[in-house]
């Protein structure tokens, strides 16, 4: 019999995939019924490491007034995929209306019949975000050479740009609301103003200002703790036999164009052949800086 090992993070990139395959398929401990969108219901739905964390809490600000009674901002606005493993029921009543979910779905995969917030990052950005958040979390930091990740858990699968690959013609339906994470950090006003628009809250001068608060990098450091995905870090420190304490903080300065210096040249282009393989015969976009220009100029 094989003595089981003191919990650990990953030093491999095949040790990686084990814990994660351990954390995310735990076996839901209630059945509920599948969950039926209603056309009221807003789903963030970007790829990962793209702002999904802030966005959830300018929305759940909006239609709350600015609650922050919750552990995990995933109690109040659930993750559709893992929300059944963790005895969430997605069809029950939340704090306020609207519904709101957080999703990683691409189109062909989200539950149809809701609103749609996807927000879009630089895939170089979302990158070394996703490689610093799984570093103290699933990775023992310093372990897995950024360059092994990339090739391995990011550019193999091409997930990002079949995301966005999957949103991109339907970023004109009147039910999606796609904006650039880049965008968004600079306008942050307008977005707040956009996002009740669509959500159809009703906003005044506090609540804007509430939401500016509440959603600002300053304010999500002070209550770093309710957007540390708690729920899923504990789930996985049982599943995947992970150390307790993991830092899994989604709080970060966010600094558009932190890659720079930090992924090597190779990795950016390969990044750059899978561009102009899946998103520029698509969105006649050579690269993200005028995908982002597009977006942001409504075309």
């Amino acid at each position: 019999m094989t003595e089981k090992q003191p919990p650990h993070r990953a030093r491999t990139m095949d040790e990686l995939r084990e814990k994660q395959m351990a954390a995310f398929s735990a076996k839901p401990p209630v059945e509920f019924k599948p969950y039926e969108p209603r056309p009221t219901d807003v789903i963030i739905t970007p790829f990962g490491k793209s702002g999904t964390t802030w966005t959830q809490q300018i929305f759940h600000t909006l239609r709350t007034a600015g609650d922050m009674d919750f552990t995990d901002i995933s109690e109040v606005v659930p993750w559709i995929e893992t929300s059944p493993m963790l005895g969430i029921d997605l069809n029950a009543e939340q704090k306020a209306n609207p519904r709101g979910y957080k999703s990683h779905l691409g189109y062909d995969d989200i539950p149809k019949g809701a609103r749609y917030i996807v927000p879009v990052r630089d895939p170089r950005d979302a990158f070394y975000s996703s490689y610093k958040f799984m570093e103290g979390w699933f990775m023992e930091p310093g372990a897995i050479p950024i360059d092994e990740f990339a090739r391995t858990a990011y550019l193999r699968e091409q997930r990002y740009w079949k995301h966005l690959a999957s949103w991109w013609p339907h970023r004109h339906d009147d039910n999606v609301l796609m904006m650039t994470y880049e965008y968004m950090q600079a306008h942050k006003t307008d977005v707040i103003r956009r996002i009740a628009g669509f959500a159809d809250i009703a906003l005044n001068d506090e609540l804007l200002a509430l939401t500016l608060e509440h959603s600002s990098l300053e304010f999500m450091l002070k209550y770093k703790d309710r957007f540390d995905d708690k729920l899923m870090r504990d789930l996985s420190e049982r599943n995947a036999n992970l150390p307790p304490g993991s830092d899994s903080a989604k709080v970060r300065a966010g600094i558009i164009g932190e890659h720079i210096n930090l992924v090597s040249q190779e990795i950016l282009d390969e990044m750059d052949v899978i561009w102009k393989a899946v998103i520029e015969p698509i969105s006649g976009c050579r690269n993200y800086a005028e995908l982002d220009q597009a977006l942001t100029e409504g075309r």
